[in-house]
């Protein structure tokens, strides 16, 4: 799964993912701190209440974001309440953000926003961008990959 990375750099990854935590343990100089919480099974990531302290504890030179919905007007949002506040609460405490997002999510919402498009700095996209969302980001000075 995560092949791609060096496995001779030292760095730290915070997340809420016991999935992406799981996926880092055979990475010796990679060091991971996993956020707990309360396991949302659908996501597989931690959320809730009690992480905002964790959180307000980290300064991330960058935050890998995953969306499930990104429209010119809505932003960036997710499907549930907790999941977006945790999400904005990472990306406010992190110095860029980049979101990744798959073609099928793009045009669409969800019902929680998790921040404006401004939010990010970089959008990761596996697909086109039809003109209407290239024009919103382009707007917004968000590069797109």
């Amino acid at each position: 799964m995560l092949t791609f990375l060096p496995r001779d750099l030292p760095f730290t990854v915070v997340t809420h993912s016991p999935s992406i935590a799981v996926g880092l343990i055979d990475y010796p100089l990679i060091d991971v701190i996993l956020i707990g919480g309360r396991l949302f099974k659908h996501s597989m990531v931690t959320v809730g209440a009690s992480m905002m302290d964790a959180i307000s504890r980290i300064n991330a030179d960058i935050f890998f974001m995953g969306v499930t919905g990104v429209h010119k007007s809505a932003g960036f949002t997710t499907g549930d309440y907790e999941e977006a506040c945790v999400k904005k609460a990472l990306s406010d405490r992190a110095a860029e953000t980049v979101v990744m997002v798959s073609a099928e999510k793009l045009n669409s919402a969800s019902a929680f926003k998790i921040g404006d498009l401004s939010l990010a700095s970089t959008l990761i996209v596996d697909g086109e961008l039809d003109t209407e969302i290239s024009e919103a980001l382009r707007s917004r000075q968000i590069a797109v990959i």
